[in-house]
C-alpha cells in the first residue's frame, strides 16, 4: 500500500488544501489552521487511510479482501472484524431495501460498461450473469461468508463513502481544527469553519461538465451524490444510467438524473442517495418518507 510520505499542499491564508487521486476519483482534504505542521499531519493521516481502504476493499486489486472472498466462492471464508461490519451493514441494507441494494450485483459490470458509448449488452448476456446475483443465496454467519460458486461481491456502493468517514476520523484523531474530506463529490466535515462559517459545496450539473447546478452550505455531517452525469450509455435516443436493478440486471427505469443527500455520515448519505436512484419513478416519494434533506434533478 503506497503511503503519503511527503505531503504537498496549497495554502490560502488559514485554509490548507491537499489533493490526490485514489479509488479512481479525485480526492481533496481541507484543514483550517495556523499551523502548517498540523495540516501536514492531518493530510498524511487522511490520505493513508484512503489508500488503506482502497487496497483492502477494491475489487480490482488481486490481494484485496474482496478479491480473496470472490476467489474462494463456493467455499467458506473467514473475514476480519472491519470487513464483517461492512458485510453486515450491506446485508442490513439488502433487507431494508427489499433486495434493491445488493452487493452481489457488481458482477453485471462484466457486460455493462458505462463509458458514454452506445454499447448496450443483449438480454442473453445480462441473463447469463443474473443467475449469480442475489444476496439471499449467500451464507453469511459472521465472520464466515460463503458465496455460491461463480458469485462475487462488490463494495463499490459503500467503499468511497466509508473511506470519507474513516479519513475524517483519522483527522479528528490528529486535531480538532475544522476539516473537510471530499472524495469525488462525496464529503464530510468535522464541524463549521473558523469563525463559525459554513463550508460551501457545489452540486455538479448533470448536463454541463465542470459546471455547478447549485451551491449548498454545510456546517456538520456529510453529503453524498448519486447520478448519471458521467457514467451512462446512450443508444437510439435512450439514456441508460449506471445504477442497475439487481432484480432485472438492467438500469433502473425512470431514475432521477441526480440526487444529493445530507446525513450524519457519508455512508448513510450515500446509501440513501443510491436507494433513491433505485426507486426509479418513486424516488421523490421515497425521499419524502425518509424525511431526509435532499436535492435532486429529474
Amino acid at each position: 500500500m503506497p503511503l503519503c510520505t511527503g505531503t504537498a499542499f496549497e495554502r490560502f491564508g488559514t485554509d490548507y488544501r491537499h489533493s490526490f487521486q485514489a479509488m479512481a476519483t479525485p480526492c481533496e482534504v481541507r484543514i483550517e489552521t495556523d499551523d502548517a505542521k498540523i495540516a501536514e499531519q492531518a493530510f498524511r493521516a487522511a490520505e493513508n487511510e484512503a489508500r488503506r481502504i482502497e487496497a483492502k476493499f477494491s475489487r480490482y486489486l488481486p490481494d484485496s479482501i474482496v478479491s480473496r472472498i470472490n476467489a474462494n466462492a463456493g467455499k467458506e471464508f473467514q473475514v476480519d472484524e472491519e470487513t464483517a461490519q461492512i458485510l453486515s451493514f450491506a446485508a442490513h441494507c439488502f433487507e431494508l431495501s427489499n433486495g434493491l441494494f445488493d452487493i452481489t450485483s457488481g458482477i453485471l459490470r462484466r457486460v455493462w460498461r458505462f463509458d458514454g458509448s452506445d454499447r448496450v449488452p443483449g438480454h442473453e448476456e445480462v441473463d447469463g450473469l443474473r443467475k449469480f446475483v442475489g444476496w439471499e443465496r449467500v451464507s453469511w454467519e459472521p465472520p464466515i461468508i460463503r458465496l455460491p460458486a461463480g458469485a462475487e461481491i462488490d463494495l463499490g456502493g459503500l467503499g468511497k463513502e466509508y473511506a470519507v468517514d474513516r479519513a475524517l476520523q483519522s483527522i479528528r484523531e490528529k486535531t480538532n481544527q475544522p476539516a473537510l474530506v471530499n472524495f469525488g463529490g462525496d464529503l464530510s466535515v468535522s464541524g463549521p469553519r473558523l469563525g463559525n462559517f459554513s463550508w460551501t459545496v457545489a452540486i455538479e450539473s448533470v448536463d454541463r461538465a465542470g459546471q455547478a447546478e447549485g451551491m449548498l452550505e454545510i456546517q456538520d455531517g456529510a453529503i453524498a451524490t448519486s447520478g448519471d452525469a458521467r457514467r451512462f450509455l446512450l443508444k437510439d435516443g435512450v439514456r441508460y444510467g449506471h445504477v442497475l436493478d439487481p432484480r432485472t440486471g438492467w438500469p433502473v427505469a425512470d431514475p432521477l438524473r441526480s440526487v444529493t443527500v445530507a446525513a450524519p455520515t457519508c455512508v448513510q448519505a450515500g446509501i440513501i442517495a443510491t436507494l433513491a436512484i433505485l426507486q426509479g419513478a418513486q424516488a421523490e416519494a421515497f425521499l419524502k418518507r425518509e424525511r431526509v434533506r435532499a436535492w435532486y434533478i429529474r
